[in-house]
């Protein structure tokens, strides 16, 4: 065993508590458009700072920000990831975790991340199922829960366009019938293409929309390592965003160099398609700042070579300049390992006025940075299409006074009532954001 391993081992075997360095900069200075970006931090034991997951005690709740309240949707869940509001108003909540991936946990680094994981809450099987929650009376409580979907393979992301839903899996895009107000679907599915899983399935949420006009489904891929470490063999078709023809299934790399994207949603003023990355770990609790941005059409950015344009990440061998030259860095940084991965468009909100034009995104939390990040719900100003201001922290309190996780937020939508739910998978529920009456 090397000596980097064995160092590592002895530091995380047993409690696995807090090691490595520390930040230098606040979560802000890795914020807003031009975030800072210090110089490396390559230590001997990467930093892990595991916030270990509890759930929340009988009547506990995050705080909401002042003019909104917050209160449970729906309890009782199994890991709730991931929403999407029907056209009559029901909700889906895709309870969901990885797959097996056996080749994932391979070797020391593959062992450390497993027990990693597993306390910070993403140890569970998977419940490979999609639930829908009916709020019949509008109270703000779902009084109704059915197996909408089940047998899954780790679903993530879901999609209407017209009478067909789409299902995005860790392996393969589904293509189900439905029918307004259905509250089950039995159904067997039609495969639309598959998708990059395996038994190395490092990234394995795969998100889906469609576009305007629902010719083309957009599909979230993410990368197979931390930095290409496994290989770039290993990396075919992923840390991308997938074009997916609805009608044949013929597929193409929209846009590339994306460690990790997951939320996605159209920028309603310019028609944009926007995402929520998940950047690289390892080089420092500042570095590197997950990011929002617009998605431009053969774009590359900058995954694996290169972070933030082009900031060259000197791990990655062999090293591809010709690609760096042409990485172009995100519209806005989010903070470093803030894990920032739901992202849905205020359109059509009922919050107060300072939620009128912008973006909420669900901030699941660090486990490799000291002092933690993450762990809120986030709203970041927009004027004309762009972001405009310093995000706006809308849910707090996931962690508490001893720094551990009550909650991790995750996905986050506007229900037909205009009020923000927010995915739980650690508290197990769907938070419902409403304004102060």
């Amino acid at each position: 065993m090397r000596k980097p391993q064995l160092v590592f081992v002895i530091a995380l075997a047993g409690g696995l508590t807090a090691c490595g360095e520390t930040s230098s900069l606040q979560v802000s200075d890795g914020t807003g458009p031009s975030p800072k970006l210090p110089e490396p931090n390559k230590t001997l034991i990467p930093t892990v700072n595991i916030a270990p997951a509890i759930g929340w005690a009988d009547g506990a709740k995050p705080t909401a920000i002042a003019g909104t309240q917050v209160a449970a949707f729906a309890e009782g869940l199994d890991h709730p990831r991931w929403l999407y509001v029907l056209p009559n108003g029901d909700v889906l909540v895709a309870e969901t975790n990885a797959p097996p991936k056996p080749d994932d946990s391979k070797g020391i680094k593959g062992w450390v991340m497993k027990k990693v994981m597993g306390r910070a809450g993403a140890g569970v099987p998977s419940p490979n199922r999609i639930t829908l929650l009916r709020d019949k009376d509008h109270d703000g409580i779902a009084e109704t829960r059915t197996t909408f979907l089940e047998n899954l393979n780790s679903p993530f992301g879901m999609t209407l366009v017209g009478n067909d839903l789409y299902v995005a899996d860790t392996d393969q895009l589904l293509r189900f019938h439905y029918q307004n107000g259905d509250t089950q679907i039995k159904s067997q599915p039609i495969k639309v293409v598959d998708l990059p899983g395996g038994t190395l399935n490092h990234h394995w949420t795969k998100n889906v929309i469609a576009s305007e006009d629902g010719s083309k489904l957009y599909v979230t891929v993410g990368s197979n390592s931390n930095v290409a470490e496994n290989g770039m063999d290993k990396e075919e078709g992923r840390a991308a965003i997938w074009e997916v023809d609805r009608a044949t299934g013929n597929h193409r790399i929209f846009a590339s160099g994306l460690r990790n994207p997951n939320g996605m949603a159209w920028e309603p003023h310019t028609g944009a398609l926007w995402t929520a990355v998940n950047e690289r770990d390892e080089i420092g609790s500042d570095l590197v700042p997950d990011y929002i941005t617009s998605v431009k059409d053969g774009a590359f950015y900058g995954w694996p070579y290169s972070y933030y344009g082009q900031h060259v990440d000197v791990r990655v061998e062999p090293q591809n300049p010709d690609l760096v030259a042409k990485a172009i860095a995100p519209d806005y940084a989010v903070g470093p390992h803030t894990a920032s991965l739901g992202l849905t468009f205020a359109k059509g909100n009922t919050l107060p006025s300072q939620f009128k034009e912008g973006v909420f995104i669900g901030q699941h939390g660090s486990w490799n940075r000291k002092p933690h990040s993450g762990y809120k719900v986030i709203f970041v100003p927009f004027n004309a299409g762009k972001p405009n201001g310093q995000p706006i922290d809308v849910l707090t309190g996931f962690l508490n006074e001893d720094e551990k996780a009550m909650g991790r937020p995750v996905g986050v939508v506007i229900d037909q009532q205009g009020d923000l739910l927010v995915a739980d998978d650690v508290g197990n529920k769907v938070w419902r954001v409403s304004a102060v009456k």
